[in-house]
């Protein structure tokens, strides 16, 4: 008679164990780009322990960083800090490089730390493969570190959605803006942006 296993999930083989993912801090991550294990040039962030690819940039999604890095720095000028797709520290397992980030004003001009979650007041993410990343996963990642505002620029449908409110499980608040629409910028309320000036030409 065959025999019968009663909890069949409960067995384990060695492979998988193997199988398990390899989870990097920070400081291995930059160990590896400092022993040149990953090249510099070479198009990863660090997420959750994770090193992922990102996506590939097209034309569309270059300009649509310049554009809102354009805009903002109209409006807010040397008020803050603004950089085009660097790398930010939320903690010691996640170190993503936004799009475009809005961070305090830094005697070091960052030269000495990347911007952390206290430090930044508002990050964008252009997407135009990467919605499902962008939404859910960076989404998440940001609320948990407390990021006060987070906007993704999509180039699909040609909208803005903006979150707001971070919480441990999530962006408490969440809108959707047109072309035809403006919203304003939790750190700086009085200062009204209009979607269509950082959505490309179609």
């Amino acid at each position: 008679m065959a025999a019968v296993i009663e909890n069949p999930t409960e067995v384990k083989t060695d492979s998988e164990e193997i199988l398990r993912p390899r989870r990097f801090t920070v400081e291995e991550y930059h160990r590896m780009i400092d022993a040149e294990i990953l090249d510099g040039d070479e198009q990863v962030e660090l997420i959750e322990g994770e090193i992922l690819p990102m996506a590939a940039k097209s034309i569309k999604h270059v300009a649509g960083v310049r554009r809102v890095g354009k805009c903002l720095s109209k409006y807010l000028g040397e008020r803050v800090f603004i950089a085009a797709q660097d790398p930010i520290h939320l903690d010691d397992a996640s170190e993503p490089e936004p799009d475009v980030i809005v961070a305090v004003l830094s005697e070091t001009e960052y030269e000495d730390h990347h911007p952390t979650p206290s430090e930044l007041l508002l990050v964008v993410e252009v997407a135009e493969t990467s919605f499902a990343r962008d939404r859910n996963r960076k989404a998440l990642l940001y609320a948990q570190a407390g990021i006060i505002q987070y906007c993704i620029l999509n180039l699909r449908d040609h909208e803005v959605e903006d979150y707001r409110e971070p919480g441990p499980s999530g962006y408490r608040r969440k809108q959707t803006y047109t072309a035809d629409q403006s919203f304003n910028l939790v750190a700086f309320p009085e200062i009204q942006i209009s979607i269509a000036e950082l959505l490309p030409r179609r």
